[in-house]
């Protein structure tokens, strides 16, 4: 049989996805992960997405709070959210393109803090982010540990007319508000590359006795429910793209962690 070389054109192109747009939510005011300007990590591997599925890239901004999903992806606004946990149940995921940890982020010269069962923790001011009603699992391991009045909580949203809101956490370590920060790892690897003071970034250990908490997380792209060609689609450039994913992580700092999701230590 006869093929026509334009038919052989088609073949040989990319799969679009959504006609030849891929439409991604983000938030316009969060780095490390995204802004307008598209400085963030997660702009960067969208357009690696966009650039290997032969697709124009469009965003839809949104502040990345509680009801992020249901004012975007869930109506339509657009197709793709760079980056949701590994078993949120609001989106259909696509396979993990990596994973981190929380971090302990203090000034360098300070003697270095990496467990929660540290003594130290009982005196040092801690910062912790807090992100809605339910605590982080540093907020909700050192409550366990009964360390509580020497903790203080900065809101992960804060303040949206200044830039990059969950910044206020390292800031209050550069200026001696806090001895240390326990904070999500590419929040705290990223602010302490740029931090004008010198600061250390310390993976958590300690929480096997904080079970079931965890305190290291899968990273995937969310989907529509539903939406099984799209995810398709994402899940083959996460494989073909692997390795520039990882050297555009790094490069902004972000600690990463075995993907298989191994035990916390």
């Amino acid at each position: 049989m006869r093929i026509s070389l334009a038919a052989l054109a088609l073949l040989a192109a990319p799969i679009a996805a959504h006609g030849a747009t891929l439409r991604v939510c983000s938030d316009p005011n969060n780095l490390p992960f995204s802004n307008r300007a598209g400085q963030g990590f997660e702009n960067k591997i969208a357009e690696l997405v966009a650039r290997d599925l032969g697709m124009t890239l469009t965003y839809t901004w949104a502040a990345q709070h509680e009801t992020f999903v249901k004012r975007t992806l869930n109506k339509h606004a657009c197709d793709v959210v760079m980056g949701v946990p590994e078993g949120y149940d609001e989106v259909d995921q696509t396979r993990p393109y990596y994973a981190s940890t929380y971090v302990f982020v203090a000034r360098r010269g300070r003697a270095r803090v990496a467990s929660l069962t540290d003594p130290r923790l009982h005196t040092l001011k801690i910062g912790v982010h807090l992100i809605g009603n339910d605590p982080a699992p540093p907020e909700a391991a050192l409550g366990q540990e009964g360390i509580v009045d020497n903790v203080s909580g900065f809101m992960i949203y804060g303040d949206y007319a200044k830039p990059n809101p969950p910044a206020r956490l390292i800031e209050a370590v550069e200026h001696r508000q806090v001895d240390v920060a326990a904070v999500w790892g590419p929040l705290g690897g990223y602010f302490a590359k740029v931090s004008p003071v010198p600061l250390t970034v310390t993976p958590i250990t300690g929480t096997h006795g904080f079970a079931p908490l965890s305190f290291r997380f899968a990273i995937a792209m969310g989907v529509r429910k539903g939406d099984v060609a799209l995810r398709t689609k994402l899940d083959g450039v996460i494989a073909r793209e692997r390795s520039t994913i990882r050297n555009i992580l790094a490069g902004y700092g972000v600690p990463l962690v075995d993907l298989k999701g191994g035990a916390d230590d």
